[in-house]
């Protein structure tokens, strides 16, 4: 299969922008996108299909003609101050429902391949010290986030099994790269103003996963045969601690890191009682993948470092401080 014609949903978020822009560069794709509400700023060869909110009742029958290859990235993500009165209703709602509400309509449409964009927390919160999570283990998602889409994948490997279309999965780690907000765009920013942070001896373990890396990797998944109907982990194939993250931002930065060697217990429970536990668990807790099975199936393996990934996304913010 040689595909030509990709839909993309979700066309605003960070990883589906990224991707229909590199597409887009490619020349090589028709594109088209979902979008909730029309934007200017995606490359004009890419026709855009204004959909609204994700729920189960769309209509994709506009996006999907003569459609190769779907990358479903569109989602309910995770949040931090989660408001909902029941979070795993909400989470189902749109991505659970939604995903298969559009993947059945792909089936029909004779779409040859689905590729899920999932995340790692189908397999667990943490890794046991020493040891990485593999696609093949059997999943523990802890919240309602990781439950609904493991939930997804289930329902999708379900219609795979009744219908022509393939099915990938992709389970991507913390993802960064230009353009990264939240906890990420803290951290650049604390270091950039030189802050002294309590991170100074965190020996953990975190894999991440750069734009370009999980880009090269959705693409090679568009038609290498042997992706199809399996489940892959995403990341850049290299673990750092936080101590050492934070120390490769500074020096991309031009800074120095201060970083205070304070003890992890004590930070834990001070974080715990200020309702921060979940934070804690990120900087402190390790989080390993096994990224083998990539190379085994598909051969490929990340081509970009982590050094050369988090250039590129603290690269926008040292251009716009000079602005």
């Amino acid at each position: 299969m040689i595909p030509r014609t990709i839909l993309v949903t979700g066309g605003s978020g960070f990883l589906a922008a990224a991707l229909l822009r590199y597409l887009a560069c490619s020349g090589e794709y028709s594109l088209i996108t979902s979008l909730r509400s029309a934007r200017t700023d995606l490359p004009q060869s890419i026709r855009t299909v204004t959909l609204g909110e994700l729920t189960p009742s769309n209509n994709w029958q506009e996006a999907l003609t003569d459609v190769d290859v779907i990358v479903h990235a569109a989602a309910r993500v995770h949040v931090m101050n989660e408001e909902a009165a029941d979070p795993l209703a909400e989470f189902r709602f749109v991505n659970v429902d939604a995903t298969l509400n559009l993947a059945r309509q792909a089936a029909e449409a004779g779409v040859k391949r689905f590729i899920y964009i999932s995340s790692i927390k189908v397999n667990g919160e943490l890794s046991k010290p020493g040891t990485a999570f593999t696609a093949d283990d059997t999943p523990a998602p802890v919240d309602p986030y990781g439950i609904s889409k493991l939930e997804a994948e289930s329902g999708l490997r379900s219609l795979a099994a009744n219908t022509h279309m393939e099915i990938v999965i992709i389970r991507p780690v913390l993802v960064y790269g230009p353009g990264v907000k939240a906890n990420f765009l803290s951290m650049i920013r604390w270091l950039n103003r030189g802050v002294p942070l309590p991170f100074g001896a965190v020996n953990n373990k975190r894999s991440l996963v750069s734009l370009d890396n999980l880009i090269d990797l959705i693409v090679t998944c568009f038609e290498h045969p042997s992706a199809a109907n399996q489940t892959f982990l995403a990341s850049d194939g290299e673990d750092v601690s936080t101590t050492e993250l934070l120390r490769k931002i500074a020096t991309v930065l031009n800074k120095r890191a201060i970083l205070l060697p304070l003890p992890i217990g004590l930070m834990s429970f001070m974080a715990r009682l200020v309702g921060k536990g979940a934070m804690a668990q990120r900087l402190f807790g390790s989080l390993q993948v096994d990224i083998s099975k990539n190379e085994r199936l598909l051969g490929w393996t990340p081509p970009v470092t982590l050094d050369r990934g988090l250039s590129a996304a603290v690269q926008p913010f040292l251009e716009s401080r000079k602005s």
